[in-house]
């Protein structure tokens, strides 16, 4: 499922015209964004937590010369799953 797909399933199921449901997606994306920049977590009950966690610099390998390079450390964004939506996909 793309972006579009998903306006319009969220149109479709909440009466929003799709015009309504892409404004209230990206609300959401850019809240998300926002959010996680800031530093902080977002948790949304029976859906999950959107957080920021940090990775530390490593020694890596280059797989073509297999020399060892530096990666740089980073803030990667994590999504974990709620025990409603787990237990949905199951």
């Amino acid at each position: 499922m793309n972006k579009s797909d998903f306006i319009s399933s969220v149109a479709e199921k909440s009466g929003l015209t799709k015009a309504d449901a892409k404004k209230a997606v990206d609300a959401f994306c850019e809240t998300v964004t926002e959010v996680l920049k800031a530093g902080d977590k977002l948790t949304l009950l029976g859906f999950g937590t959107f957080s920021v966690t940090e990775k530390p610099a490593r020694t890596g390998l280059n797989p073509r010369t297999k020399e060892p390079i530096e990666i740089a450390a980073r803030k990667v964004a994590k999504f974990k799953p709620g025990a409603e939506l787990a237990d949905a996909v199951k």
